[in-house]
């Protein structure tokens, strides 16, 4: 029994240190010094670590390693060999301007890289060598001037790549050659001046293209003609995009479509009339001034859309007819002073109405806002008035909102008599002027009653008058002038005669005249006159006789200039003889005379 009790403190110091042997080997690799490491999953922070390079000794077992934030320049060949368990792996903010070939080979798990907000100027073929399953790589916020050909062609998996704030100025035909998989592209071309559609040729799985700050001034035709599974594309910061042509979206099923800070001033309805799957449209910070009414009809699955930012002072009447899906319409920030419930089809599928920042005026045009503000979201703000200190009218009673959003129906004052004369080939204005609330649309009519436009020669101008420029005597007639407003119409009538141009007679003398059997003095005409013809043709002798004069006499010293003239005339006597006659005799002739003459 001693015995036992001598050798029991033995072995228990024997089993304590086996203990810890195992306990030691089982110890995961310390981590790096001013790094943080996670202990419950394999993860280490560098971030603002000040590191000038990548620490030597990582753990191998890391998934997630954050190196942003340093002051890491130069990237060796298999720098990260060892880490062959990692999937995400943060490069961003560093002062890295080369990225060796084969930097990352070894990365056989990686999934998503991060090199954004470097120095990077070029990306050479090989720098993502052996990332097979990377997922997601970000390059924004760098100096990339170009995209060579088979960049990507290691990383055929690639699912989102993003190229955002660069100075790209090209991009090569073959540049996203082998990146058949993927389904997002962000693209940053600040000094591209086209859309380089030959390298999305490659691209036929895209799903979404997001497009910024280009220098191209408008959207070609066939743009986008192979990227036939694209359903988001975004156009963000193009200052100098003012059109759409007409089939630049041709091939394309978009749900949704962003057109975003460029230079539109009008709605591109022929580019948009075939999206007949489209959703979601923003057209915000363009300067467009109106929305025509019955063009956006084909849009029959619209719920949203957005113009928040821009210009834009009128929707016309049934603009969004045919929208009956149409869920929230924001125009906040524009320059609307008012928004009619008869621009919509269905006003009751309407859930959101941005149309905060706006000089609405106070009245009954805005009455169905108050009707249903209990159904609708506002979203950023409510509606006010700007005519009475920028009030939130929804907060009154429905009996006082009554009592203060009215209107009055317009009434036309005389300007000018009914009836306006004007002489042919002079223009003629016909004025209109219209009172009411709120201000009413002057509209004129001819006296066909065809509604007049402000083009032609007869033009309606933007004050309300009519402008007949050339009057001519067809132009005689009743016009109409039409005032309209949410209360009701007023019209007055204006009479335009035209003073036709007087014929004048022509010119006769007293002595031509004679008595001729007619109906009418003024239907006599002069007869045929002798004399008078006589007369005419004695001047134009005369006349042909003088210029003929004076060109012989200008030949004539013409010729004294040229050299003197010989006054020598020979003459040559030639006598001839012949026949006397019949009973004369054969031999018998008789002499005749012939003069040749020649002047030297």
């Amino acid at each position: 029994m001693q015995a036992d009790h001598h050798y029991t403190p033995r072995w228990g110091a024997l089993c304590m240190l086996a203990a810890g042997l195992a306990l030691t080997s089982q110890a995961p690799p310390p981590c790096p010094r001013s790094c943080r490491c996670g202990a419950a999953v394999p993860t280490a922070n560098c971030s603002y670590a000040r590191l000038a390079a990548v620490p030597e000794r990582l753990p191998p077992d890391l998934t997630r390693l954050n190196l942003s934030r340093n002051a890491i320049r130069t990237l060796a060949p298999e720098q990260f060999g060892a880490l062959t368990r990692l999937e995400d792996l943060d490069l961003s903010d560093n002062l890295l301007a080369y990225v060796e070939a084969d930097a990352f080979v070894g990365l056989r798990s990686l999934l998503d890289l991060r090199v954004a907000r470097n120095r990077l100027k070029v990306l050479p073929v090989g720098a993502f060598a052996g990332l097979s399953r990377l997922r997601l790589l970000d390059v924004s916020g760098n100096e990339i001037l170009g995209f060579l050909d088979f960049t990507f062609r290691e990383s055929a998996g690639l699912r989102v790549l993003k190229a955002l704030q660069n100075d790209v100025v090209f991009v090569s035909r073959q540049a996203f050659a082998g990146l058949t998989d993927l389904r997002q592209l962000h693209l940053d071309g600040c000094n591209l001046t086209s859309v380089p559609t030959e390298a999305f040729v490659h691209l036929g799985g895209l799903t979404g293209l997001y497009l910024h700050r280009l220098e191209s001034t408008v959207l070609p035709n066939y743009a986008f003609l192979c990227l036939a599974r694209l359903k988001e594309l975004f156009i963000a910061d193009w200052p100098r995009l003012e059109m759409l042509s007409a089939n630049s979206l041709v091939g394309l099923n978009l749900t949704s479509l962003v057109i975003r800070s460029c230079n539109l001033s009008s709605v591109p309805y022929a580019a948009f009339h075939h999206l007949v799957y489209l959703v979601h449209l923003d057209l915000s910070y363009n300067p467009i001034g109106y929305i025509q009414g019955n063009r956006l009809g084909d849009l029959l699955r619209l719920e949203e859309f957005h113009i928040v930012g821009g210009r834009l002072r009128r929707i016309e009447m049934a603009t969004f007819h045919g929208l009956a899906r149409l869920s929230l319409l924001n125009v906040s920030g524009n320059l609307l002073s008012t928004l009619e419930e008869p621009v919509f089809q269905s006003p009751g599928a309407l859930r959101r109405l941005g149309l905060d920042a706006n000089p609405l005026d106070c009245d009954c045009r805005l009455l169905w806002l108050a009707r249903r503000r209990s159904s609708l979201d506002f979203g950023g703000g409510p509606p006010t008035c700007g005519a009475l200190g920028r009030w939130d009218f929804l907060d009154y009673p429905a009996a006082e909102i009554a009592e203060l959003l009215t209107c009055r129906p317009p009434h036309v004052r005389p300007h000018q008599p009914d009836l306006v004369w004007v002489e042919q080939g002079h223009m003629a204005v016909l004025h209109c002027n219209a009172e009411g609330r709120p201000a009413p649309s002057v509209t004129w009519r001819n006296p066909e009653l065809r509604a007049l436009t402000d083009v032609g020669r007869i033009r309606a101008v933007a004050n309300g008058s009519l402008e007949v420029r050339y009057a001519q005597p067809q132009d005689a007639g009743p016009y109409r002038c039409v005032a309209s407003n949410a209360a009701g119409n007023d019209t007055r009538s204006v009479e335009l005669r035209v003073r036709a141009l007087s014929k004048k007679k022509p010119f006769r003398l007293k002595s031509w005249l004679v008595a001729l059997p007619s109906s009418s003095p003024d239907q006599r005409e002069p007869p045929f006159d002798v004399k008078t013809l006589l007369i005419a043709a004695s001047i134009g002798f005369l006349s042909f006789l003088s210029s003929v004069s004076v060109c012989f006499v200008a030949m004539f010293f013409w010729s004294k200039g040229r050299g003197q003239i010989k006054h020598t005339a020979n003459i040559a006597y030639v006598p001839r003889s012949a026949p006397a006659g019949s009973n004369g005799g054969a031999g018998n002739y008789v002499e005749t005379s012939r003069f040749t003459m020649k002047l030297m």
